[in-house]
């Protein structure tokens, strides 16, 4: 029998038309009856995802005396979904232009606790009229409209990218030309990923500067406050750096199953973005928990800040720490 004949038959005891196995395989219909008219060869490729897709060994395939399908132990299992070129482009451009948003948020849900900082600390003073109990309802509403800003923009940005789940879900394969267009602008975009990286993890190592230098100087609280708000904000400007790198190298990771993304690390990603918001997050609940908590005493004096001058060093080195991680986890 030869190979026009079994696809037929292949084709049929699928249930599949001339048209849907074409899709399947990411060519013509018009290619497919060729195949079955014995008017032309598929190519190794599709012969191979030939085999994948109706479950038989390649050699039943392509040779004539073989009657009968041979089922390849190693090919029983589903069939891989395939990425096309266009569908890599796509998703690299939609990525690319998510990375900033995504930093945006980011940014958005570490500068949220800034608002009860200062308003905290002004309440403190007589000069601003502002009773303790608005600056704390004040200052709760202003970070839960700055962290819904941030999740309202990830919920976007994931929304959008939703067709492309499987990328970091599952096992797939790439059409003839994906992977050498992948690894152009990988290479492309080396330089400026290095810049991007080296600014952030500069900006979070320095952040902790602004704290340091308002304690060597006799100065009111409200001082020491503003000072760790510009610590937050040189934070989340370092992690909007880190983000905006990392989210277009983990889109070409994903499509060449690379880094974080091999088969074997499939749903692992990126998690500077996440670290950096959940430490400051974390970091301000036990802050006001110190401050406010049945061992604090309500008020936010010098002493007081030095829990920011150590989550602030504590930062640096985590961050520091993650991105090496992430490194030596590299093929």
């Amino acid at each position: 029998m030869i190979l026009a004949d079994k696809l037929i038959a292949l084709r049929k005891k699928a249930g599949w038309s001339q048209e849907e196995l074409a899709a399947q395989l990411g060519v013509s219909r018009q290619s497919v009856s060729k195949w079955e008219g014995a008017q032309s060869m598929p190519d190794m490729e599709r012969i191979v995802q030939l085999s994948r897709l109706f479950g038989v060994t390649t050699d039943y395939l392509l040779k004539d005396e073989l009657e009968q399908a041979e089922p390849a132990e190693s090919l029983s299992q589903p069939a891989l979904r395939r990425v096309t070129m266009e569908q890599a482009s796509a998703y690299l451009t939609l990525r690319r232009a998510a990375a900033p948003k995504l930093a945006l948020a980011t940014f958005l849900c570490i500068l949220s606790p800034v608002a009860l900082l200062m308003l905290a600390a002004m309440s403190e003073l007589s000069r601003f009229h502002l009773r303790e109990s608005a600056a704390a309802g004040l200052g709760l509403c202003a970070l839960l409209l700055f962290v819904a800003a941030g999740v309202s923009l990830f919920l976007s940005c994931a929304a959008k990218a939703k067709e492309f789940d499987f990328l970091e879900k599952e096992p797939f394969e790439t059409e003839y030309g994906v992977t050498g267009m992948v690894r152009e602008r990988q290479k492309a975009y080396q330089p400026t990923a290095t810049r991007l990286n080296i600014a952030g993890t500069v900006l979070c190592i320095l952040s902790v500067l602004p704290l340091f230098v308002s304690l060597c100087f006799e100065a009111p609280d409200i001082a020491y406050v503003a000072a760790v708000c510009l610590l937050l904000f040189i934070a989340g400007l370092g992690c909007m750096a880190f983000v905006c790198a990392g989210v277009y190298q983990a889109a070409m990771d994903k499509l060449l199953e690379e880094g974080d993304y091999t088969r074997e690390k499939k749903g692992q990603g990126n998690l500077v973005g996440a670290v950096s918001t959940c430490y400051w997050l974390l970091a301000t609940a036990a802050f006001l928990f110190y401050v406010y908590g049945p061992m604090g005493n309500g008020q936010i004096g010098k002493s007081s800040w030095f829990f920011w001058a150590i989550a602030g060093v504590l930062y640096g080195a985590v961050v520091v720490v993650v991105r090496l991680l992430g490194r030596t986890r590299r093929p």
